[in-house]
């Protein structure tokens, strides 16, 4: 490890993974609790998230009352802070304990796509679960995944590690070409297209009802590579009792040559399943960040001005 890590800038990090380190060790339930506790903390010393949160369940559930809306923003902060414990787990938990944890539904589609010589984008979204999802769903079949490099030098250390003990191979997000040779080798990528990366290769669609940049990256793939493109989401059990990794039936007709119908068809599946578990989505990303022309942004927030004394 870099001696650069151990600065004194990265010392409240350092804190931080000591606590997770040791709620990884702790019985599932109370690793859990620990959780929670983390969340219902970030309600308090985040505001800035709280506000993304409350922003985005505004847009997507206009038809919910406040108090609706704010109780299913301290549910999703507390779901957030168990997905910091889960992210824990899938650092350093045993291959044993992740068996008890969880396990794979409709895995027989990935194999049906790689027996008849497919490679397979496995379509995902940023469900909290996200990191235990993955390596419950390593213990199936090898895959290999796209990120983004953390900002935090400490924590992308872990992740890296992780990425390199648990997963086949793992490229940067920008790397397409490296990307259609995988998937022409018949490899199995998992591809998260739920995040807004600005206007670049991107249309606006339909996103519970708002125009969403949405990228078409996933059309691009599957038409230079051929590859099944194969709906994904990992998301926590409602009994707390672990966690299950969904696969679809491979999408029909998909690409169109259509890139916003592919795009507006991919953000309804997704949102089908939000629906299902609200609470368990990353709302605390700025989805919406990037407009049409004309529009405002709609995380913007007013600050009171302060009144100068006379």
């Amino acid at each position: 490890m870099d001696r650069k890590l151990l600065a004194p800038r990265y010392w409240l990090t350092w804190l931080g993974i000591g606590v997770l380190w040791g709620a990884a060790r702790l019985p599932y339930r109370w690793g859990m609790a620990v959780g929670d506790v983390l969340g219902w903390l970030a309600w308090y010393l985040i505001p800035y998230r709280r506000h993304i949160v409350d922003t985005n369940l505004r847009l997507c559930f206009p038809e919910w009352s406040s108090a609706e809306r704010d109780t299913l923003a301290r549910r999703n902060f507390r779901r957030t802070g168990r997905g910091l414990v889960e992210l824990a787990l899938a650092w350093w938990a045993p291959e044993r304990r992740i068996a008890r944890l969880g396990h794979v539904e409709g895995v027989e589609h990935v194999h049906r796509a790689l027996a008849e010589g497919r490679g397979v984008i496995l379509v995902s979204a940023h469900f909290i679960p996200l990191d235990i999802s993955g390596r419950i769903l390593a213990r199936e079949f090898p895959f290999q995944v796209i990120y983004r490099q953390n900002r935090n030098a400490v924590i992308e250390h872990f992740m890296g590690e992780s990425r390199r003990r648990h997963l086949e191979h793992a490229f940067d997000r920008r790397d397409m070409r490296a990307l259609v040779r995988a998937l022409r080798a018949r490899r199995v990528v998992w591809y998260p297209p739920d995040q807004d990366y600005g206007r670049r290769h991107a249309v606006f669609a339909p996103f519970f009802g708002v125009p969403a940049a949405t990228i078409t990256m996933t059309s691009r793939l599957a038409r230079l590579s051929g590859a099944a493109v194969i709906p994904c989401y990992g998301l926590a059990r409602e009994d707390g009792a672990g966690y299950v990794v969904k696969l679809g039936a491979p999408l029909e007709g998909f690409p169109s040559g259509d890139d916003l119908a592919d795009a507006t068809r991919l953000n309804a599946s997704l949102e089908a399943e939000v629906r299902r578990y609200p609470d368990q989505y990353y709302w605390v990303h700025r989805r919406f960040k990037t407009r049409p022309e004309g529009e405002s942004r709609p995380y913007t927030r007013t600050r009171r001005r302060r009144r100068k004394r006379s």
